[in-house]
């Protein structure tokens, strides 16, 4: 009786034999122009030679990978799984390759951080000192963006860990921890705040202003909308969508009627330099808490504990004294 054949590790085998990380570019590159003719401009191939390339790859995998559409070329299923795996292999060998770099150079290693713009300013300076006073040394990343972006960033393996706001979406393998809850305060450009603040906290009032809100689907302007619905009132149309620092102050300065909602902890930080101050209304909710974030597979790597522990614990030393 012939042994039954098992799909599965037969593709298994000619992955292991006859894939190679030139054609997993290519894959890349063909879903970043959806053109092969853009493809073999790019490559300075001629484009028989990039199609004959991606039917090579096809035929590795046994399944058509891109199909032609009106939009270009677009992955099929099997397309968009098999790109999933390569931007994943690929950023871990970007990563590898920058490792080795460090090491080559006299460092023990290197670690990739993103941050929020509203980290507490004491968390930041932990976790830099922390990372930037190892002995020996390591080489430090530090990218900034939203919560998504940040998470994002580390489902594929672009950065190693993070700290923003607690993330609601889908996101497999992912490791969060929420170490620090903060206050929200409505911020406001600093001569405005006696006109602005006249009268009870009014959020019908408050939302014919003129906000400056974080891009939606992130965790800090889902909750801010659902603050103007619990309240009873439409969330406005923001006149700025940003969590840029230096934007958000330009237009607080500018705008007499600009209003956007701030940790209260990081604007006293940074309110004795800016031009913008807290009205003074109380608000009876949180913003969602700053957490730590970071891979399954990553999260007992000694690197990544020894930061999180230093974080953790000046989160706990910054409760204690607000307390």
């Amino acid at each position: 009786m012939p042994n039954a054949r098992d799909p599965a590790t037969e593709l298994h085998h000619a992955l292991l034999s006859r894939l190679k990380l030139r054609q997993l570019a290519l894959l890349q590159t063909i879903d970043h122009h959806r053109s092969l003719g853009r493809v073999a401009a790019e490559m300075q191939l001629s484009q028989p030679a990039i199609t004959k390339a991606l039917h090579e790859i096809e035929d590795i995998f046994g399944n058509a990978l891109f199909v032609r559409s009106s939009r270009g070329l677009v992955p099929t299923p099997a397309g968009d799984a098999v790109l999933h795996y390569a931007r994943r292999w690929l950023a871990e060998l970007e990563a590898t390759t920058r490792v080795l770099t460090s090491i080559g150079a006299g460092r023990s290693g290197r670690l990739r951080l993103g941050l929020t713009q509203q980290v507490p300013q004491q968390l930041m300076s932990a976790a830099l000192t922390h990372l930037l006073d190892r002995t020996p040394r390591i080489s430090v990343v530090v990218r900034e963006g939203t919560t998504d972006e940040l998470v994002a960033n580390v489902l594929a393996r672009e950065i190693d860990c993070a700290i923003g706001r607690s993330y609601d979406g889908d996101a497999g393998g992912l490791v969060q921890q929420a170490i620090y809850e903060q206050e929200p305060c409505l911020v406001v450009g600093a001569p405005n705040v006696k006109r602005l603040s006249r009268g009870p906290l009014d959020w019908a009032r408050l939302a014919k202003l003129d906000w400056i809100l974080p891009p939606p689907n992130t965790p800090m302007r889902r909750t801010y909308n659902a603050v103007f619905v619990g309240a009873g009132v439409q969330p406005p149309l923001p006149i700025l969508e940003t969590t840029s620092l230096r934007s958000i102050e330009t237009v607080l300065r500018q705008e007499p009627n600009a209003v956007t909602i701030f940790a209260r902890d990081v604007m006293e930080e940074m309110e004795r330099g800016s031009g913008w101050a807290a009205l003074p209304y109380r608000l009876n909710w949180n913003l969602p808490p700053v957490s730590f974030f970071t891979l399954e597979d990553l999260d007992a790597h000694p690197t990544v504990q020894a930061l999180r522990q230093v974080v953790v614990a000046t989160a706990q030393r910054m409760k204690r004294r607000s307390a």
